[in-house]
This record gives C-alpha cells, structure tokens and sequence, in this order.
C-alpha cells in the first residue's frame, strides 16, 4: 500500500469516523448438548472461556498496532433452542444466563444467540426458547436473543409471528429495552456479526471469526467530492470508498484469527450509523441529493447505497458475509432521528426503504398501547418483504409503556434516542389469528 493511500486510511479513523464495528467470534456448542441441564451448562461456560480467553486482548492488540479503533467484542453460539432441546427442562433461562457469565469472563460486550429457527415449524426446544425471551432477557445484561419467522423457500410461520407479537408486549411490561436485544427474522444468515441477530449456524466451522465493518461518514465525505455528479459517477465513488474500508477489515480480520488460531470467516460491510455528528446513513443520502431523508426519491437513493457497497465490497474480499448493506435505524441514526421527529420518515416510508436495504425495522419506538397483534403484523410485512425478495429482513420494534406519538425513548449509549413513531390504528387482529403458514413463493422451487 502506497503513502497516499495509508494517509487517505489514517483520514478516514480521525476525521470520518472509521472503526471496525465489531470483531465477532462464533462456537460451536453441538458439542455441548447434554441431557442433564446442569452439565450442559457448564459445557458451554468451559467452551466459551476457553475458546475466547484472548478475544478482547488480541483486538486491543491490533487497535493498538494498526490505530483502528474496534468498537466491539463480540461471540456469537450455535442457536440454544437446538443445544437446550436434549435437556427436558421446561425453560432455558439457566442457558441465557451461562452465556451472560461467559461473556462477562471473557470481557466481550455482547453475545448472541439465544435463538430459534422457527420458519417452517416448531420442536419442543424452540417453543420453550421463546417462552423463555422475556425472562431471559431480564435476568442478563449482554446476551441476545433472535427468532427466525420465515424464508424464501419455506415461507412464513405465522403462529411464530403470532407468538413474537406477543413476547414483545411482554418485554415491555418487563422492561421495554430489553426489546433492543431481541431480533425478529426472515432469512436469517448463519455468519452475521451484528447484534441482536448474531448467532453461529450449524454450517459454520467449529470456530470462526467474522469482522463488521462501518463507514457511513468516510461514504459522506467521499461523495461531498462529487456534488453534481451524475449517479453513475455517486456509485462508483461509494465502490471505490467500501473497497477501501473492506480492505481494512480484512486485514484485521486474518491478522486477529491467525492470532487467536481460528478460521478466518467473513468481513461484514454494513454502514451501521451512530448517534455521533458525522456517522449517518441518512446523511448519505441527503448528500446524495434528498432535502431530508423520507422524501420521495429516498428508496432509490438507498438501492443504489446498497448496491454500490456490496459490489465494493466483494471486489476487495473473497469472503464478505453477514448482511453487509446499509442499516437503517430509526434511533441510532442522528439524521434518521430528526427526520421521524419532522414528521417526514414515517414507519410505512422506512417499510418501503428496508425492500433495498441491510435488515428491516430496527430499533423503532412505538405507542406503548399498540397492540401485540399490530406488532405481529409489522412482523409479517417485512418477513413478506424478505421472503418474495429472497433477502434478510428483521424487526427491532419497541413498545414503550405511557408514551405516545410526540414522545421520545433515551437508549443511551450506541442505541441514542427515538421519537415515538405513528402506527396504524385500524386492526390487523383477524389476520393474525388465522395463524398457518403462508406458503413460499413461486420463485423458490429452484431445484
């Protein structure tokens, strides 16, 4: 690598608000599985110790030797409603709370998997997993929790979306953030290392070490180069920017498993916004040319985002993974924030907007009153939307008890703050309780 392009690196970590987001380790607990509960458990603490005992030292490391900044430390496991199945207990609270201790040992600030993959139907240790998210959730500080609702080629489970509608409202009454760490899926990936939907899939090696990537400020700023350029010219230049940041995370991301002797698994190119001046993917898109973003125009500014980072992307990595795309949160995201509290993004606007992006509905805050039915059918929309498009798309709604459109919810932290966004009032109630399954798309027949 020449000169200018370390100092155009060394640029984009002080001015633009570079950062590898996360150094994500996932294990394998098949080995684990045990029928007795207790040994289980402590399988899985021994594992988890063992396996990550230098995680958090080997990033501090390479923070210090490269001077990228890596935000996070992360593990993600196998999904337990498959590992706690052999147990027979009649809730896996003791498992979550396994997992929380190992991620303390081990200094990491999060661990997913607390899971289930439910898309084309139940066993005994998914329908005992989700009972057990409320409780779960409140018993432990950094563990997640994620369920698989539907795919492309199984369709959508919707006594799943039903059941899910319901275990946020209970979340809220338990405490509403905990809603922050529960992800609802369709098409779930096996290698995502961004949280709440992390988990280790079945078909991953027994350990493995996946790295996100973000850059929405060192995107901005390229493109503030451009203005009045035609969109070929915008697309091409946001290529260029991902190709560089992906770069980078690939070096870190072989240099951190051979140190740690591991496979090296994925680079996860996601512009994942904070809630700091300058780290917005909303911003991108008004300095694409939106006078804010939610307006018309903003889901084609968004595809092409999207499109143009993963083609970068890909050309600078043979492994990139996850979701890799454009978040889209509602709180995390500093221009997302204020165009919700304008009145200009609107929940029906970021539905349309998540057809082209990363994931879905993340992170929004809605009335405390609304009903788990309504949840579930927002639920259902995006699982829809993932399905007939064969991509990944996610909830992350939070209900917030006595507050209304016109309110606000502090998160702290990465999380920031959210307006409380408008919901539809009219009842999607009958529909969601015909339960089923609606049946996959045409398109998904491929054999």
């Amino acid at each position: 690598m020449d000169l200018r392009r370390i100092m155009e690196t060394v640029n984009m970590i002080d001015n633009e608000n570079l950062d590898l987001r996360t150094t994500t380790m996932g294990i394998s607990l098949l080995d684990c599985i045990d029928s007795d509960s207790d040994r289980a458990c402590q399988k899985i603490y021994d594992k988890i110790t063992t396996k990550a005992e230098n995680l958090v030292k080997v990033a501090r490391e390479l923070e210090t030797e490269y001077g990228i900044p890596i935000a996070n430390k992360r593990i993600t496991v196998t999904p337990i409603s498959l590992i706690a199945a052999a147990s027979g207990d009649s809730d896996y609270v003791k498992y979550a709370v396994t997992l929380d201790k190992a991620a303390k040992a081990v200094g990491v600030d999060l661990i997913g998997g607390f899971s289930a993959l439910v898309h084309k139907g139940y066993q005994n240790g998914d329908r005992v997993l989700i009972k057990s998210i409320p409780q779960a959730l409140k018993e432990t500080e950094r563990v997640c929790s994620s369920v698989n609702v539907g795919s492309t080629r199984s369709g959508i489970n919707m006594d799943a979306v039903k059941e899910m509608g319901q275990i946020v409202i209970e979340n809220e009454k338990i405490n509403p953030l905990n809603n922050g760490n529960l992800v609802i899926f369709c098409n779930a990936v096996e290698d995502n290392p961004f949280m709440a939907g992390g988990f280790h899939g079945v078909g991953e090696s027994d350990v493995a070490l996946n790295v996100g990537v973000s850059g929405p400020g060192v995107v901005k700023m390229a493109l503030e180069k451009v203005k009045g350029e035609s969109m070929d010219v915008v697309a091409e230049t946001i290529k260029q920017t991902a190709f560089k940041v992906t770069r980078m995370g690939q070096l870190v991301g072989q240099e951190a498993s051979k140190r740690l002797g591991v496979d090296f698994g994925i680079v996860d190119l996601s512009l994942a916004p904070t809630p700091a001046q300058g780290d917005s993917v909303a911003n991108i898109l008004e300095e694409i040319g939106l006078e804010s973003v939610g307006t018309h125009g903003t889901t084609a500014a968004l595809a092409m985002l999207n499109d143009a980072v993963k083609k970068g992307g890909i050309m600078a990595c043979s492994h990139v993974g996850g979701l890799s795309g454009a978040f889209i949160p509602e709180s995390e995201d500093a221009g997302m924030i204020a165009a919700a509290e304008k009145g200009i993004l609107t929940v029906d606007k970021l539905e349309a907007m998540t057809a082209v992006c990363s994931v879905g509905l993340d992170m929004i805050a809605v009335p405390g009153d609304t009903p788990a039915e309504t949840i579930s059918a927002m639920i259902a929309d995006e699982a829809a939307i993932g399905m007939i498009n064969n991509k990944t798309t996610a909830v992350r709604v939070i209900p917030v008890p006595g507050k209304d459109v016109g309110d606000s919810i502090e998160f702290g932290g990465l999380f920031g703050y959210a307006p409380i966004m408008p919901v539809h009032k009219e009842s999607s109630a009958a529909m969601i309780n015909r339960g089923g399954r609606i049946p996959a798309p045409v398109h998904s027949f491929k054999n």
